[in-house]
């Protein structure tokens, strides 16, 4: 097992993950003790259109996104559609390995507006269902969580508290997760969902679930050398919101909220690989 490399990958996202999350928490303490009641009549306003820009920012190739999305719903600042848009629309490394593989612009292009409208209509449905449009902000609840002392200093001594929290946390499970990936090689996971028409989908959105920027690599590498199929890959990039959920899961007290969501998100990837499998999409 490469532990070099393992831990120099985790090293290297956990510092870019750093810095987004250095400028969620400068964004989320401004709105704390500045300009809270702006920010509220800002979101009511964006209610609707919230899945969308979550979408579109997940679109970009920066799981940090998905970890900022995380804190804004865990301090009540866009709904829990806007947030399952923004898991549903990251894939990791997924854009870096087409480009990487030599995949034509043509196809990369509807591979990300295949998730950006399912994101957008998922976090849609999601919103209606719970009936979520006007939310109120409350950071401090999320510092009394971590235990941050924000009261003690400045917007910038808060926000580096609680980005150097859950980067180290974040930086843990990345070389705990990314071990266990390396172990459980490529080659194994050809094995486990070759040839497997509905199994296929469900293996790889579970996959997909691991907060880990190894699984969506893998995901992408066998559907580019024609291993897998376009759907078990849809459901993998579907699931795959980078380390979001762990974030979900350090930042949100409400853990059975974090299940739901997580379950919710399984299931929607899964599903769409299926019906992918058997419509005539050709790419």
């Amino acid at each position: 097992m490469d532990w070099c490399a393992i831990i120099t990958d985790s090293l290297k996202d956990a510092l870019n993950l750093f810095v987004f999350l250095l400028m969620t928490y400068l964004v989320l303490e401004y709105w704390e003790q500045k300009g809270k009641a702006r920010s509220l009549a800002l979101i009511s306003r964006a209610g609707f259109l919230g899945p969308v820009g979550g979408a579109l920012a997940g679109l970009i190739p920066q799981c940090g996104f998905s970890a900022a999305a995380a804190n804004f719903f865990a301090a009540r600042v866009i709904t829990g559609g806007t947030l399952l848009a923004v898991f549903l629309s990251t894939s990791d490394e997924m854009l870096p390995i087409l480009i990487s593989k030599g995949v034509a612009t043509e196809i990369i292009l509807k591979i990300m507006g295949l998730k950006f409208v399912i994101a957008v209509l998922a976090g849609w449905g999601y919103n209606l269902i719970k009936r979520e449009q006007i939310l109120t902000p409350d950071m401090e609840s999320l510092c009394e969580r971590e235990d941050c002392h924000c009261e003690d200093g400045g917007i910038f001594k808060a926000a580096l508290m609680h980005a150097v929290k859950i980067t180290l946390f974040v930086l843990i499970i990345s070389i705990i997760l990314g071990s266990g990936i390396e172990f459980w090689s490529k080659y194994k996971l050809d094995l486990l969902i070759f040839s497997r028409p509905i199994s296929g989908p469900m293996i790889t959105a579970l996959i997909g679930l691991i907060p880990n920027c190894s699984a969506s690599v893998a995901i992408t590498q066998m559907w580019a050398e024609g291993i897998i199929t376009f759907g078990e890959l849809a459901a993998g990039v579907l699931a795959g919101g980078g380390i979001g959920l762990l974030v979900l899961f350090r930042v949100n007290a409400n853990r059975w909220e974090n299940v739901k969501i997580a379950v919710i998100l399984y299931l929607i990837a899964a599903i769409s690989g299926i019906i992918i499998d058997f419509l005539p999409i050709n790419l």
